[in-house]
């Protein structure tokens, strides 16, 4: 694991990590996070498998997996379960199209902050890491709430014109140019 916790933050490399994933149908394999350099990268991290909220956001993801792929990003689902559960879970969901990654230790969750120890289990949070590997956007929320691939697909078409964009902003609509001093 690189990338200390005290440095983590939009703007900074973003902590580096090898964890077992496994994709539908396929035996589990190792996922490295600097082996993704050149491509923008979503993670999500959602609390456990087998639980009632994670199911409808791991499925959207899947659902809308195109609409990442199209602007080449990889999307990339942690929790602090097992490799084991991972691929009895994605069995009962069906297919998903992008890997499940194994935390059971609990030191990525720990890295990108969203580790809860009371409970044990990581808390929603969406990052999305640029080709350099630099972090660019990080969003927490409560486990009670599942998150909007909408807003991560608008955020990302949104980093990806390297301008300004205004609140609200949509794909297509005018910037507000180059990237400078927003204020």
């Amino acid at each position: 694991m690189s990338g200390a916790n005290d440095n983590f933050r939009v703007g900074a490399q973003a902590p580096n990590f090898k964890l077992k994933g496994v994709l539908s149908g396929i035996q589990p394999a190792e996922y490295e996070l600097s082996k993704l350099r050149g491509r923008w990268v979503v993670i999500f991290f959602y609390p456990k498998d087998f639980s009632i909220v994670c199911p409808t956001e791991v499925k959207e993801f899947s659902e809308r997996f195109d609409q990442f792929d199209m602007v080449d990003a990889e999307v990339l689902g942690i929790s602090t379960d097992t490799i084991d559960s991972h691929v009895r879970w994605i069995k009962a969901l069906g297919t998903i199209r992008y890997p499940l990654l194994a935390d059971p230790n609990h030191a990525v969750s720990e890295a990108y902050r969203t580790f809860l120890p009371d409970e044990g289990v990581a808390l929603r949070g969406t990052f999305i890491i640029d080709p350099a590997g630099r972090l660019r956007y990080a969003l927490y929320h409560d486990n009670a709430i599942g998150r909007s691939v909408s807003e991560t697909l608008r955020v990302l078409a949104a980093l990806r014109t390297g301008e300004l964009c205004p609140a609200e902003w949509q794909p297509g609509e005018p910037t507000f140019g180059l990237l400078g001093d927003p204020d």
